[in-house]
This record gives C-alpha cells, sequence and structure tokens, in this order.
C-alpha cells in the first residue's frame, strides 16, 4: 500500500496511477486533501485497478485527521475519560460510516498502547490513557462500532509504544522493559482486542531487546516479533500492516526495498508507505529465489488479503457517489455523534464547596476570562456566548504572553465581581512548548486565583495542568481536552447544571490529581441545548419556523420576533434565537 494525496497534482495522480495498473499494488493510504477531491481519485484509481484496492486512512479522530471539509472527533484521551462506552461505540460506528461512505475500508485505529509516559512525543493523548483495563475496554468499544460496520480497525502499535520518549517518525525508540512487564502491561490491551475479534494490527518500529536484541532491528522487522510472538504466541489471524516504511526508525538503517523484504520476511502482510515499489517487488522476487520465502507463503498471505477484501465487499466494487457527499459527511446525525462524546468526556477534577454547577444566579456577580487563542481580544468566543445564555456576565480576554501590565490592568477590572471563570485556550496536544502554557498565561492565573471564587476550565491536554502553579487553590478545575466549538459549548452548559458531568482523568496529571479523579455533578434541570436530533427530531422538520416568522414579519403582525425552540428540558442551540428584522 503506498500514500496517496489528493491537495497534489497530476503527476502524482499519474504516479500512484502507474503502480496500479502496471505494478498491481493492493491498496491506497490517503493522507492530506479533501472528501470530495479524494472521492474522485478514489473511483479513478478503482477503474484502473484489476483486483480492488483496499483503501485506507489514519482517521483516530476522525476523517478531519488528514481532510479538510470533515468532522473531527475528541482524540482518544478525552474518549478515556468517558464513563460509559456506549458512546464511543457508536462514535465509532459514526467514523465508519462516514469511511465507507468516502470509500474507506480500513481505518488505522484504534490507538490501544497504554500511555505511561507524560514525555511521549507521539503517542500521548492519542491512547486512552495509562490504565491497561480501561485501555482495551475502549479500544473494544471502538473496534466494534467500526467493524460492525464494514471498516476494518487496526489496533496499533504493536507490541506497545506508550511508555517511550521518542518518535519512531524520527528515530528507533528504545523500550528496555522485562519480558514479564510487557506481558503484563503493554501487550494487555493487544491480547485483548485480539480475544474480542480486532481484524488488523499494525506493528511499530521499535527496539525492544527483551523480545529481539538484534541491533538496529526494529519489531516491525522482527519474526521473533511479528510471526513468533503475535501469530504463534497469541494466535493472531487478522492481517498484520507494517507501521509506515518511510519513518526513521526503520529507513534510517535499510534501503527502499530491502526494508520492504525484511518486513515481508517477518511475517507481515502488508507493506505499508513503500517507498519504491518496483525494486520492493524486484526484491522479493529474488528472496523466492533464493529461498528466503516461499511462492506457496507469498500466495498464503495474498490469499489472507483477499479474503479480507471480500469480508469489507470489495468484491461489488461499486464507485463513491458524488452527489450530496459532503452533506452526508457533516450530517446532523454524524454531529450528534461528535457531540455526545464531547459531552461525556468532560471531566471535574476539583469543586471544593460543591462550586460547581453554579446556582442561585441572582447573588453571582460573574466576569470571565478567556487567555489565549482569540482571534482578537474584542471577541468573546462560544465558550463566552455560551455562558450569555444562563446568566449576565461580563467577558474579558487576553492573549496567552500578555505583559505584566496587562494582567494588572485586567485584574483592577475585577473588582465587584464574586466569581470568575478563567478559560484557557489555543494549547497543544504534546509536550513540546509545555503543552502550549506559557509563562505569561501561567502568572495570570496565579495573579487571577485570588479574586473570588474562581472556576478554571482547562481546553488542552491534561498534562499540561502541571505547568499551572498551586492548582489546590482553585475552587474547580473543569477539563474539556480540546478547544472545538463543542467542547466550548457543552463546558458552559456544565458551568451552570444544564448537563451531567461524570468524566474521569484517563492519566495522572500530579500526585493530587492522579488517574481516575473525577468529581460527578448532576443536572439541575436547566435548559440544555442541543441538536433536534438528539430527540429523534430532525432539523429540517423545524425550518419551516423559518418562513412562518418571515410571513408575521411582512403581514406587520410583529416587527420582529425572537423563537425558542424546546422539548421536554432541551433547547436547539443552533436556532436557539432567531433575530428577523424588518
Amino acid at each position: 500500500m503506498v500514500a496517496a494525496y489528493s491537495n497534489k497534482g497530476e503527476s502524482h495522480k499519474n504516479s500512484i496511477q502507474k503502480l496500479v495498473s502496471k505494478y498491481g499494488i493492493g491498496g491506497l493510504i490517503f493522507f492530506q486533501g479533501g472528501p470530495v477531491r479524494q472521492a474522485r481519485l478514489t473511483n479513478h484509481y478503482q477503474r484502473k485497478a484489476k483486483v480492488p484496492l483496499m483503501i485506507a486512512m489514519d482517521a483516530e479522530w476522525g476523517l478531519d485527521m488528514r481532510l479538510d471539509s470533515t468532522i473531527g472527533y475528541p482524540r482518544q484521551m478525552a474518549l478515556g475519560a468517558i464513563k460509559n462506552n456506549e458512546a464511543i461505540y457508536e462514535m465509532g460506528a459514526a467514523l465508519a460510516v462516514q469511511c465507507r461512505r468516502l470509500g474507506v475500508h480500513v481505518n488505522f485505529a484504534p490507538v490501544i498502547d497504554v500511555n505511561n509516559n507524560p514525555k511521549n512525543p507521539v503517542i500521548n493523548s492519542r491512547s486512552f490513557g495509562e490504565n491497561k483495563v480501561l485501555v482495551a475496554e475502549k479500544g473494544i468499544a471502538y473496534m466494534k462500532g467500526m467493524q460492525d460496520n464494514l471498516v476494518l480497525a487496526c489496533g496499533k502499535h504493536f507490541p506497545g509504544h506508550g511508555d517511550t520518549d521518542a518518535d519512531s517518525h524520527k528515530s528507533l525508540p528504545v523500550i528496555s522493559h522485562d519480558l514479564k512487564r510487557l506481558e503484563e502491561l503493554e501487550m494487555y490491551p493487544f491480547r485483548e482486542l485480539i480475544d474480542a475479534g480486532l481484524g488488523s494490527m499494525m506493528v511499530a518500529h521499535l527496539f525492544v531487546p527483551a523480545l529481539d536484541n538484534t541491533p538496529n532491528v526494529a519489531t516491525t522487522l522482527s519474526s521473533k516479533v511479528v510471526t513468533d510472538l503475535l501469530k504463534n504466541d497469541l494466535q493472531f489471524k487478522g492481517l498484520i500492516f507494517t507501521d509506515a516504511l518511510n519513518m526513521k526508525g526503520v529507513s534510517s538503517y535499510f534501503e527502499p526495498g530491502e526494508v520492504d523484504v525484511r518486513a515481508l520476511l517477518a511475517g507481515n502482510d502488508v507493506l505499508l508507505f513503500a517507498e519504491d515499489v518496483p525494486k520492493a517487488i524486484s526484491k522479493i522476487k529474488a528472496a523466492i529465489v533464493s529461498g528466503e520465502i516461499s511462492e506457496e507463503e507469498i500466495s498464503k498471505r495474498c490469499a489472507k488479503i483477499l479474503k479480507a477484501k471480500y469480508w469489507l465487499q470489495l468484491n461489488r466494487n461499486e464507485a463513491v457517489e458524488m452527489e450530496n457527499l459532503y452533506e452526508d459527511l457533516n450530517s446532523k446525525a454524524m454531529q450528534l455523534s461528535n457531540r455526545k462524546v464531547v459531552e461525556k468526556s468532560l471531566t471535574l477534577i476539583q469543586n471544593r464547596n460543591n462550586l460547581l454547577p453554579y446556582q442561585q444566579l441572582d447573588s453571582i456577580k460573574l466576569a470571565t476570562i478567556a487567555i489565549g487563542g482569540m482571534a482578537s481580544l474584542d471577541d468573546i468566543n462560544t465558550f463566552q456566548k455560551t455562558i450569555d445564555l444562563f446568566a449576565p456576565a461580563k467577558h474579558f480576554g487576553i492573549s496567552s504572553t500578555p505583559s505584566f501590565d496587562e494582567i494588572i490592568a485586567l485584574n483592577n477590572s475585577l473588582e465587584g465581581f464574586n466569581h470568575i471563570v478563567i478559560s484557557l485556550h489555543g494549547l497543544r496536544q504534546y509536550p513540546g512548548r509545555n503543552f502550549g502554557i506559557t509563562k505569561e498565561m501561567a502568572n495570570a492565573v496565579k495573579l487571577l486565583e485570588a479574586k473570588g471564587k474562581v472556576a478554571l476550565v482547562y481546553f488542552g491536554n491534561p498534562y499540561g495542568l502541571k505547568h499551572l502553579e498551586q492548582l489546590d487553590e482553585i475552587e474547580s478545575i473543569l477539563i474539556a481536552y480540546h478547544d472545538g466549538e463543542f467542547q466550548q459549548e457543552y463546558a458552559a452548559q456544565a458551568l451552570f447544571g444544564a448537563i451531567d458531568v461524570n468524566g474521569k482523568l484517563p492519566v495522572t496529571v500530579s500526585d493530587i490529581y492522579p488517574a481516575g479523579t473525577g468529581f460527578s455533578t448532576e443536572a439541575l434541570g436547566t435548559f440544555k441545548y442541543t441538536q433536534p436530533e438528539e430527540l429523534n427530531i430532525a432539523s429540517s422538520d423545524l425550518n419551516q419556523i423559518d418562513s412562518i416568522s418571515l410571513e408575521g414579519i411582512k403581514a406587520g403582525a410583529y416587527p420582529g420576533c425572537q423563537v425558542l425552540v424546546a422539548n421536554r428540558g432541551f433547547s436547539d442551540l443552533q436556532k436557539e434565537l432567531w433575530l428577523l428584522h424588518i
């Protein structure tokens, strides 16, 4: 399988077409581009293929991981906070529907590495967390959601990439744990998903002396790991993919072509991101002639792949339907699955004196301060706008690197407010640059935490909280994991008791906030803002409200109107206010 892009020109298209038609490659892994462009290319390449191509993507947190104009779900660390795995299953199912609609058959997900190293530069928030049992349970839910809807899941990165501080894209990471530790911890989720019916596995580029101490030989290229351990000991019968063969973890030691042969000899079925297909084929043929691998074994691997393609219904070889593709990929039903996992992932790790959710709003004088991520300091973000639906508040905003004078001026502006909500935005998912926490941001939080009763809402990777001082002096801390529109909407709703909060911290932030930390709060009966589909009402059924409202204005019945759509305690955030002017 070679890398394909929908944001490159005609020469790239022609080179892929040649590999498909002349060399008969078995599949493609699509990277950057757009959904419509990718669908057109998929149809084109499939027409050129004698045997239908297996199309794959890295879409761990949705098609948005690679493509514009598509839905992006929370990363797996946020999913690791969810108490009930049903929402994760539904997300996997919705993502599978999107994949199949786009002509994608394999999603290289879920990541089932146990992330027990906060400094991990490549896994980190891509993992469900540090608890091996929860990683396995949530990985199974994600896997079944996809495979129940005819998308092949792929567990990665075997035998476990979580406890590294190096990136296998750039070097060959070393895992020095003994075999007992590897079997008890790192390999636990892989065994559990194999038992649950995992369809494919991706082998990592790691150096694990306890499994194979041959110098400079990654696990991907080791028959002791791929054949002896994965196939024979763990009895894995699904497809085995290499990790990308252009990554430095293997390409630093072996040339294109040679690395492909070594991966095949190790026991892998699919050579991913092959850089020189003609050379690889030539060297594989030479390996057959020399007796390093038999033609019978090659045929056995091919049959295994063809059976997977048949399970994926590629024998039907149906073209991707172009009409309404964008609308189908971004439908309200798909958005609802995103809303659910965002809502259920919210995690309250501190709540002194039950500050949240806010009650007795008539006695609260509320100010909000958004730090970082602001397009303009004069704007208010979605989080602040959603707060306005529940209570009057004065909104402030400063950059992630405010001057000392700006912080003092802001501090002086807060006189008279007895409740402060600080929200941190524009953060990073990886350890570099302290997860996006600047010194100025930390100083601002430290100064502001002394102003009345403070709730901190953190829109980022929870590991980054360790770069904020004196967190234990803040009354309430709510983690939303990402800085998306839905995260901002639901975090604001959580403050006012419109939704339950049940998330549990999936990783250890500090001794004060270990994995599993999370206070539960119950909704107060306040209006919850959502979309009609959550109540099994189609948004399109409400469109006539627009025409009715306009008709009243034209008839002079009223000069303008506001319409609130509500049902059983739910209101429609998207259509909550229609302001119609003459």
